[in-house]
Order: structure tokens, then C-alpha cells, then sequence
């Protein structure tokens, strides 16, 4: 009889052993689950946090790249009104004769200096004259066609007159040159 006893013993003690292990598990059960979920949050706002910190930098990427427009081009609507007095000043020198030169020296000397100045200016601030030369070829990124005529000798698309020069503010058209082309058909 002694072996029931034994076997009993060992079942109370398997018995014991589980429910401990039970008991155990239910007190661990909740802080992996407390564990897991403390995780996902951390992933959760790790992903936050990393894009948060792509937002700020486009951001500032943007902000420079708007600075730096800003910078360019923020005067061209300035430089656009100032093109007209350039091309007056042009047009009083080019209309000056010889007699009205010498009688009016000082004049023209002073309207010079101003139109030198003027050129001067729009070097400094990024502003290109686009003179186009009788012959170029005609380039619809920086002409205007003011007109075009069959001119023999010429071929289409050759620039036979400029009307007026043109300007670029770094690399964006104030406003094309305005010229003459050839409508002559190749031969």
C-alpha cells in the first residue's frame, strides 16, 4: 500500500508544481502584455518622430529654396518697370545727330553716364541684355517675332531686324527681344 501513496504524493506535488506554474504565468501573462504594448507605442512614436523630423527638414529645405527665389527674383518686377527708361535713354542717344552731339555735349555726356550707370545696376543685380544681331538665328526662348518678311539672301528663321533688346534676370526672361525674321524658303 505503500505505493499509492507514493504515487499520490508525487500527483500532489505535479498538482502544486502546476498550479505554481499557472499562478506564475498569469503574473507574467500581464506584464508581457504591458511589455508588448509599451513597445508598440515606442515604435509608434519612433515612426512619429522620424517623420515629424522629415517634415521639418523638406521644410526648411523648402523655406531656403523660397529664400533663395526671393533673393533672384524678388525684384523683377522692379527691374521689368525700369526696362521702358532703358530703352528711352537708348532711343534719346541713338536719335542724337552729329550737330545736336557737339551743341549738346554735356547732355549726352550725362544721359551716357546715366545709361552706364543704369547697365550697371542691372549687372549687379543679375540682369542680362539680350542683344540679338542682324543674321542670328531666331530662338523663341529669348525673341519675340515682331514680324517676318521674305528677304533674299536670308533663310526662315534668321533674324533680318531687332526692334528692341531683351532682358534675362539670372536665368528667367524679363521680356524677349523683339526682332524681325526672315520668312525666305530654303532654296
Amino acid at each position: 500500500m505503500a505505493e499509492p501513496k507514493k504515487d499520490e504524493f508525487l500527483d500532489d506535488i505535479a498538482q502544486a508544481e502546476a498550479e505554481e506554474l499557472i499562478e506564475e504565468l498569469t503574473e507574467i501573462e500581464p506584464e508581457a502584455a504591458e511589455i508588448d504594448a509599451l513597445r508598440a507605442e515606442r515604435d509608434e512614436l519612433k515612426d512619429r518622430f522620424m517623420r515629424a523630423l522629415a517634415d521639418a527638414e523638406n521644410a526648411r529645405k523648402r523655406s531656403d529654396k523660397d529664400r533663395r527665389e526671393a533673393e533672384q527674383y524678388g525684384g523683377s518686377k522692379l527691374a521689368r518697370d525700369m526696362l521702358p527708361v532703358y530703352d528711352n535713354m537708348k532711343r534719346a542717344l541713338e536719335a542724337a545727330s552729329e550737330e545736336q552731339k557737339q551743341v549738346a555735349a554735356a547732355l549726352i555726356e550725362g544721359i551716357e553716364l546715366t545709361m552706364r550707370e543704369l547697365r550697371n545696376v542691372f549687372a549687379k543685380h543679375g540682369i542680362q541684355v539680350i542683344t540679338p544681331q542682324v543674321g542670328d538665328r531666331f530662338d523663341p526662348q529669348l525673341h519675340q517675332a515682331m514680324f517676318e518678311a521674305p528677304v533674299p539672301g536670308t533663310t526662315a528663321g534668321e533674324i533680318i531686324q531687332v526692334s528692341a533688346e531683351g532682358f534675362q534676370l539670372h536665368d528667367r526672361l524679363l521680356r524677349p527681344a523683339q526682332v524681325g525674321v526672315s520668312s525666305t524658303p530654303a532654296s
